[in-house]
């Protein structure tokens, strides 16, 4: 799966995602000391709507664009709230990737860490928040930071792993990252986003998750049509180690309105799983 994001920029699995990161974010602000993010494959952080590339995919108009225009029922008002804030805080017809959005909800004493290998996103990426005291551009291997990075010296945080798909082997790359973070930062959170394209795939992933016994481990998946062609996202899930404890009750009203209002066919819909128990 090459997943080069500037063709899928604000695309269904954008909304979830950035959804989702934008409340564990506002959930630690509930207290005053600071927390670091880490971003571990950050790309170049902002994406023109109106580029070759987005508009040779029209994703986003299935996805931001869809949400932007739908009504949203008043339960649902403040949790979307800090994303779509954030998202039209953005230049008009751009639309901001996750290191955007987290720096747009971060308070003076929080920080940013990102991390990109990808040289000519680096620059992009470096670019973008040159001269921001608050965050830290790395030309790194984004897997570093489940290791020798973490804890931060805030000790309080989350990591988002959101890797590119590439090679075959980041479904494991995730499970040793979340067993590194379990020895070197038990507290941490730890957000991982990954592709459905086959469901039965992805299930035997998260019975690996499962056997692991991790004390608290989420698992949310939206899904957005029937499996198609080979290759082809029908649905994406996020598996969080440390959730906040307001998140799957949140998770439980948002991901039906999401999936109706994203839907593209039949086999749209979601799952909430609790992989501790």
């Amino acid at each position: 799966m090459n997943y080069r994001h500037a063709f899928h920029a604000g695309n269904f699995a954008d909304v979830f995602k950035h959804i989702i990161l934008s409340r564990m974010i506002i959930y630690m602000q509930r207290k005053d000391k600071a927390f670091r993010i880490y971003d571990t494959h950050s790309g170049p952080g902002f994406y023109d709507l109106s580029s070759e590339e987005a508009q040779k995919t029209g994703e986003w108009l299935e996805g931001w664009q869809r949400v932007k225009q739908a009504h949203v029922p008043q339960v649902l008002e403040p949790i979307l709230a800090p994303w779509i804030e954030a998202v039209e805080s953005a230049t008009e017809g751009y639309y901001p990737g996750s290191p955007k959005i987290s720096r747009y909800l971060m308070r003076p004493q929080d920080r940013l860490s990102l991390y990109e290998l990808h040289p000519e996103d680096f620059e992009k990426l470096h670019a973008l928040f040159k001269g921001d005291y608050q965050t830290k551009v790395l030309n790194l291997d984004g897997w570093l930071a489940g290791g020798a990075h973490i804890p931060p010296k805030e000790s309080r945080g989350l990591v988002l792993i959101d890797p590119p798909f590439e090679d075959g082997h980041d479904f494991d790359r995730m499970i040793d990252a979340l067993e590194k973070g379990r020895k070197r930062w038990a507290g941490g959170t730890i957000a991982m986003w990954y592709p459905v394209k086959k469901r039965a795939h992805t299930d035997e992933w998260l019975q690996t998750l499962r056997d692991l016994k991790f004390p608290d481990l989420l698992n949310a998946e939206l899904y957005i049509r029937e499996p198609r062609a080979p290759g082809m996202l029908n649905g994406c899930g996020f598996v969080i180690a440390n959730p906040p404890f307001t998140l799957e009750r949140e998770l439980r009203h948002l991901l039906p309105w999401l999936a109706d209002t994203m839907s593209q066919g039949k086999g749209s819909g979601h799952r909430i799983q609790n992989l501790s128990q």
